[in-house]
This record gives C-alpha cells, sequence and structure tokens, in this order.
C-alpha cells in the first residue's frame, strides 16, 4: 500500500508585491531632446488662399485707419490637408498663428495691400496689429492698420 499524497496548497499571495530594481544607466545622453510644433509653410498659403476678406478704413486727415477681416473656413482646406477642420484644430492654428513670425508678416502684406486699395493712394509709415482667434471651425484674423497717407 502507497502511502497517501498530500495536496499541495498554492502559496499565499503576499500583500505588497516585490519591487523590481531600477533599471542601471551606463550611458547618458547630453542633450535634451522636446518635440515641437509650428505651422507647417505651406499652411500659411493655404490658410490666406481660403480666406474671406472684409476691409474697412477711412482717413482722419492724413492719418489712415482700417482694418481688414480675414475669417478662414477650415472645411474650405479640407480637399488639400490632413488634418480635421474642426474647432480644436482651429483652436491650436489660432494659437500657433500668435507666435509664428512668418505668418504675422504674410498677414501684414495683404493687410497693407487692402489699406492702399480702400485709402485709393500710397501709404507710409504702417504699423499692422495681427489678432488670432478661432471661432468654432474658423480661424479669424484682424488686421488693424495705420498709417500716413504718401503726399
Amino acid at each position: 500500500m502507497r502511502p497517501a499524497r498530500r495536496l499541495r496548497r498554492p502559496p499565499k499571495p503576499s500583500p505588497i508585491p516585490k519591487k523590481k530594481p531600477m533599471a542601471l544607466a551606463r550611458k547618458v545622453s547630453l542633450f535634451e531632446r522636446e518635440v515641437s510644433v509650428r505651422l507647417a509653410p505651406v499652411a500659411i498659403e493655404l490658410l490666406h488662399d481660403a480666406a474671406r476678406l472684409l476691409t474697412e478704413g477711412e482717413f482722419a486727415g492724413d492719418e489712415y485707419a482700417g482694418s481688414t477681416m480675414m475669417t478662414i473656413e477650415l472645411a474650405r482646406t479640407a480637399a488639400r490637408v490632413s488634418d480635421p477642420p474642426d474647432a480644436s484644430t482651429a483652436q491650436r492654428v489660432a494659437f500657433l498663428y500668435a507666435a509664428d513670425e512668418r505668418a504675422r508678416e504674410h498677414a501684414r502684406r495683404i493687410a497693407m495691400v487692402e489699406a492702399r486699395r480702400r485709402a485709393g493712394c500710397a501709404l507710409a509709415t504702417p504699423h499692422v496689429d495681427v489678432e488670432s482667434r478661432a471661432n468654432g471651425a474658423q480661424l479669424c484674423l484682424s488686421l488693424n492698420v495705420e498709417a500716413r497717407r504718401i503726399p
């Protein structure tokens, strides 16, 4: 007759799992890396080409003051842009636009062309203020111009 076999009970789980040792770094990089996002150069032209313009302005003596509103519906760019034409994209573009000097300079040139057209004469020493904001899936750019009439 064989002796009776005892059934083994599984060990009780410990309440605190054992910690794994940390990996040892033998070498470190001299460089810290970060990812940056900015408007693509082609995006500026795409956005400005899709804009609807509304310009107003007038003279007070030789001083011209005017404003151009550029409204860009992102849906109008959907065929050429891979990003979704929605409110979150518009918000992101408005934020990036405010810090992008290339975009702002391009907008200033558009504002001056519009101001000269509206004024009907050449303008000098312009100051153009550029503001960007999102309104739903639209990017709204306000371009405020102050300049002098060239005698």
